[in-house]
């Protein structure tokens, strides 16, 4: 086993990892333990009982935190020029089109969200290998290929996130900042978990909800009851 840092030796001192906690109480320990300086993210891991091979048991949604998740997101709106307008006022980062295709297909990705229309998905295909490997490409079940370009970028920038589950079974979120009160942070979390709790495939059996973990950048991690979010 790794040898523990004197800052992990102090954090592990604060808590009992032996234990579960509640929402509550893990909401605010993950502030205590956590001695980065600067605004760490706090993290949400939350292990399902499903099999990500089989497309029935596929979890995946979007969920719009009430807090926000703290950090500036820069969205780039790929319209067309009667929706740039649009797409500015609703405070997208980089609006256009053909340009910034050429941008991507160079490498460039400085961005968190890519939202797009319908008629501009066909110009996207190409660009699969880029923006795939990133999770930057527009999705309609996300929200993020639309025709209410603004709309879109108002939820985003608001605390909208999508999540889905990884080839292990464990959905992962950063849903707050430690400057949050931990109020909010309990708040955020728990509107993710409930989301998950209803998009419960039909074909998985057994416990759907195995594990949670509450960390933030470098922290270790703070086991959550599952059954207090059920």
């Amino acid at each position: 086993m790794a040898k523990l840092t004197k800052k992990q030796k102090v954090a592990y001192d604060k808590f009992d990892k032996t234990q579960s906690y509640s929402l509550k109480d893990a909401s605010a320990l993950v502030k205590e333990i956590t001695s980065v300086n600067f605004d760490a993210s706090i993290d949400l891991a939350v292990r399902l009982g499903v099999d990500p091979r089989k497309a029935n048991q596929m979890v995946r949604g979007v969920v719009t935190l009430p807090h926000g998740t703290g950090k500036d997101v820069k969205v780039l709106a790929l319209v067309t020029p009667d929706k740039e307008a649009d797409a500015k006022e609703a405070g997208a980062d980089y609006v256009g089109l053909d340009e910034y295709l050429q941008k991507i297909k160079g490498g460039w990705t400085d961005v968190d969200v890519i939202i797009t229309m319908p008629s501009v998905m066909g110009k996207l295909g190409p660009l699969g290998r880029i923006l795939g490997p990133r999770g930057l490409m527009p999705n309609p079940k996300t929200g993020t290929v639309t025709m209410d370009v603004a709309r879109a970028v108002k939820e985003v920038k608001a605390g909208k996130i999508d999540f889905k589950v990884d080839k292990t079974g464990i959905v992962h979120a950063a849903i707050a900042k430690v400057s949050f009160d931990a109020n909010k942070i309990a708040e955020n979390a728990d509107e993710l978990l409930q989301t998950i709790l209803k998009l419960r495939p039909t074909a998985a059996k057994g416990t759907y909800v195995k594990s949670i973990y509450l960390s933030s950048t470098m922290s270790p991690g703070i086991s959550i009851d599952a059954k207090s979010v059920n």
